[in-house]
């Protein structure tokens, strides 16, 4: 049985290196998460301990998915900084280890974060992703809309430049009262 946790700061920075593992895992596997190809397993460590203040602040959350003693997957949520903009925040970093890929555990994931959201009062979300990927038929079938594109935006990991899709998603308005009462700590 998988569990979807957030974690505090303090968390983030004992499960840094087991969060490194699983970075430098799907960058290798060519997951376009914002790093490139070989990904250095200290640096992946240090930058999610430089995660850990955000957190604390609560600018970011952070939510693991563990599989038996393993992280299988994470996701995270970056609150909008300036005043005219708390009602929104951007999903960030949804990866899941290639073995546990194809059971749910994304979908998993991203259902944690949009239930925390609108339970926090967060109305919008928004995420991209690299154009054409598998990521983007879950964000489709999750009921995420597709806002647009713009090429040559990122580097997948090799180095090449690709298109980036913009999506995003209301919640809080249509979830309903038991939904967003529910706990952040979600079971499959």
């Amino acid at each position: 049985m998988t569990e979807i946790v957030p974690v505090t700061g303090p968390e983030l920075v004992t499960y840094a290196d087991e969060l490194a593992a699983l970075l430098v895992e799907t960058v290798g596997e060519g997951a376009s998460v914002g790093f490139l190809a070989p990904l250095d397993r200290h640096a992946a460590a240090c930058w999610w301990r430089e995660r850990a203040a955000s957190v604390d602040a609560g600018h970011h959350q952070v939510w693991i998915a563990r599989d038996g003693e393993r992280i299988a997957g994470t996701i995270g949520l970056v609150r909008a900084p300036l005043p005219n903009a708390r009602h929104r925040a951007e999903v960030a970093k949804l990866i899941v280890r290639p073995s546990a890929r194809g059971r749910g555990l994304g979908r998993a994931l991203l259902e944690a974060v949009e239930r925390s959201a609108a339970g926090a009062g967060v109305t919008l979300l928004i995420l991209d992703t690299e154009s054409a990927s598998p990521a983007e038929r879950l964000y489709r079938s999750a009921g995420w809309t597709e806002c647009g594109s713009v090429p040559d935006y990122a580097t997948d990991p090799s180095g090449v430049l690709k298109p980036t899709t913009f999506y995003y998603k209301a919640v809080g308005r249509d979830v309903s009262a038991a939904a967003q009462a529910a706990s952040p700590s979600t079971s499959l």
